[in-house]
């Protein structure tokens, strides 16, 4: 993928991954559509989320497509996580949440995304994030690059319509633009916001929120109640690839895989500053 990495320095597993990766994104974003076209079949989950037919369809094809593209390395999903978490991890794995904004769905808002994210050492090195009702996937690969790709749901990469690299933007010196949850706006978060020169918010379900801090529409994304890892993941990795940083909300790094903690993330924040994230920018 050469217009993504003018430095050349992708490594050949990655280069190779991305792609297959991202059409199976792409064929889990076509399945979502196909399901809410129809019946949803949405019912509450014993945590007290929602869960859809487009979930579980979702879910099929990624799960399908993970074991033919990377056969024996373990996978996190969501769903799948309900019947049976696992007892370790190995070092390499891959976090997906098959259909993030369930709620937004449901309500018939176009505010839902696709999150797979590949992962090393409990650190995220690549994402891919996918909105399937706007026919937009963003990609990045930690330390090589980013980019958005116009590409029509279940169609393969290669048949991408417009390809366009993106970055994080510089500190603006008219104020902060913040993206937050439309769902999950907690009084936490509300007083991290209010310490902060925030001119403009962006609401929004779901992963779609990194995407904004990755290509620049946002500054800051901060979420300071707890979320799950295959929720944070993908957009960690894209953020950080774009050249920003996700962190605990002390600077500290995230990390992943924490299977006594049944892959709870209690807060973060994603900066498209990385001079805001901490010492070492919450970077991996």
């Amino acid at each position: 993928m050469p217009d993504l990495i003018p430095d050349g320095k992708i490594t050949p597993l990655d280069a190779g991954l991305l792609d297959p990766l991202t059409t199976i994104v792409s064929a889990a974003a076509a399945a979502i559509l196909s399901i809410r076209a129809g019946a949803l079949e949405a019912r509450t989950k014993a945590d007290n989320s929602p869960v859809t037919a487009a979930d579980h369809a979702a879910e099929t094809v990624i799960l399908e497509g993970l074991a033919r593209t990377l056969p024996g390395i373990p996978v996190v999903s969501e769903e799948a996580m309900a019947a049976a978490l696992p007892t370790a991890l190995p070092a390499d794995f891959v976090l997906v949440d098959p259909l993030d904004g369930t709620r937004e769905l449901i309500a018939g808002r176009d505010e839902f995304t696709v999150n797979v994210a590949l992962l090393t050492a409990g650190r995220p090195r690549l994402g891919i994030v996918a909105a399937p009702a706007q026919g937009l996937i963003w990609r990045g690969i930690v330390g090589q690059g980013a980019e958005r790709l116009a590409l029509a749901p279940g169609a393969p990469t290669s048949s991408a319509r417009q390809r366009t690299a993106i970055r994080t933007r510089p500190r603006p010196r008219s104020g902060l633009i913040a993206a937050v949850s439309r769902s999950h706006l907690d009084p936490q978060t509300e007083a991290f916001l209010a310490r902060l020169p925030i001119v403009e918010r962006l609401c929004c379900g779901s992963a779609f929120k990194f995407c904004q801090v990755a290509e620049g529409s946002a500054d800051v994304y901060p979420r300071l109640s707890t979320t799950c890892e295959w929720d944070v993941a993908a957009g960690h990795a894209l953020v950080v690839a774009a050249g920003g940083a996700v962190s605990t909300p002390e600077g500290g790094p995230l990390q992943y895989g924490r299977v006594s903690a049944r892959f709870r993330v209690p807060a973060f924040v994603a900066w498209g500053m990385t001079e805001h994230a901490g010492q070492d920018g919450g970077s991996v």
